[in-house]
């Protein structure tokens, strides 16, 4: 079994491009996440198939937000797929909410503090609070985890400063917006490679584009390996 600190992203349009993707990755990736585009391209089925047949972790990127009884139910809902990972926002109701729903399972609740695509100017558009995106991001965390968080998604810039939360003991960093050393940077504002995520505090890193783009997947996928520290 591959190192599953790497994650792929699956952003392919429906769950027969993600499987054709998952065999052209073969043992070279062990998780992946499937996220909200695909919810109606068979994503939950994808799910399943990826997990129960071919032994793969799954993160189901989802992001909910709602009233807590919603939350719950939808969580509960999820829960019985027997999948890894699930984000919520990192509201702390939200998270509250989703580690109920989340009872019984090993299913483990992330919460989203800020996503990576924005910055100050998104958030002043959005009319959140004032202040720098990297001290809105830690602030997030550590509501987040107090709330009972599994573990946060969060730019690799900000990893380190919420591994020294004394919230982040025991707790889980994962990374999105991770380009490998050379890679274009695309849509995401906060980024860095995996190597420098994973050494800042990341326990997982996830890498979408600079892999599935590639004209060998799973040569891609075995480079962003090599740039991971060894365990």
């Amino acid at each position: 079994m591959s190192d599953d600190r790497l994650i792929v992203a699956l952003d392919v349009p429906n769950a027969i491009a993600g499987l054709e993707l998952a065999a052209k990755l073969g043992d070279a990736v062990s998780f992946y996440k499937i996220g909200l585009g695909m919810l109606t391209g068979g994503g939950l089925a994808l799910a399943q198939e990826l997990k129960d047949e071919h032994g793969k972790r799954i993160f189901l990127d989802m992001k909910l937000f709602d009233i807590g009884a919603t939350v719950e139910a939808a969580v509960r809902g999820l829960a019985q797929f027997d999948l890894d990972f699930l984000t919520v926002h990192g509201d702390p109701h939200v998270v509250r909410a989703a580690q109920e729903g989340a009872a019984n399972s090993d299913m483990k609740i992330l919460a989203v503090t800020i996503l990576t695509s924005l910055d100050r100017a998104d958030l002043d558009a959005s009319l959140l609070k004032a202040g720098e995106v990297q001290n809105l991001v830690i602030e997030r965390a550590a509501r987040a985890f107090e709330a009972g968080a599994d573990g946060i998604i969060a730019s690799p810039q900000e990893a380190a400063l919420i591994r020294a939360l004394p919230e982040a003991t025991g707790k889980l960093i994962v990374t999105p917006g991770v380009r490998p050393a050379g890679a274009a940077v695309g849509d995401q504002k906060r980024v860095a490679t995996p190597a420098q995520a994973v050494a800042d505090g990341a326990d997982h890193i996830v890498v979408g584009r600079p892999i599935w783009q590639a004209s060998d997947p799973a040569k891609a996928a075995r480079a962003v390996l090599a740039e991971l520290p060894e365990r």
